[in-house]
């Protein structure tokens, strides 16, 4: 869940609880409808607590490779980040052969 619809979900919960079944209330109410503010608060606070829990997307690009190629004179099979950027997730599967002088098969943090 991305932050933005986490905090969309929080505000909209927290207007849930409080608004109608304060407005309910008010109105000197039946069981019925003091039955339903409490549902309706319930609901409301258990969504509120589920977006609290949700923790956030993981940022930046999924690099998978599989069944690369060889690799030779200084060439990659698989994937490349420069000095380690990028804060997602790199899997390299069943790469190819590198052969010669800084050649690579997998994934290549240096610069």
């Amino acid at each position: 869940m991305t932050q933005g619809w986490k905090i969309t979900l929080i505000v909209v919960a927290a207007v849930g609880i409080v608004s109608t079944p304060l407005i309910w209330l008010l109105n000197s109410p039946g069981a019925g409808e003091l039955a339903g503010a409490s549902i309706q608060a319930a609901v409301g606070i258990v969504a509120l607590v589920w977006a609290l829990f949700q923790r956030p997307s993981s940022a930046g690009p999924t690099d998978r490779v599989t069944r690369t190629g060889r690799a030779s004179r200084g060439g990659i099979t698989g994937i490349k980040r420069p000095g380690g950027r990028g804060r997602g997730s790199a899997t390299a599967k069943d790469t190819g052969e590198a052969d010669g002088k800084n050649s690579v098969s997998g994934i290549d943090y240096t610069n």
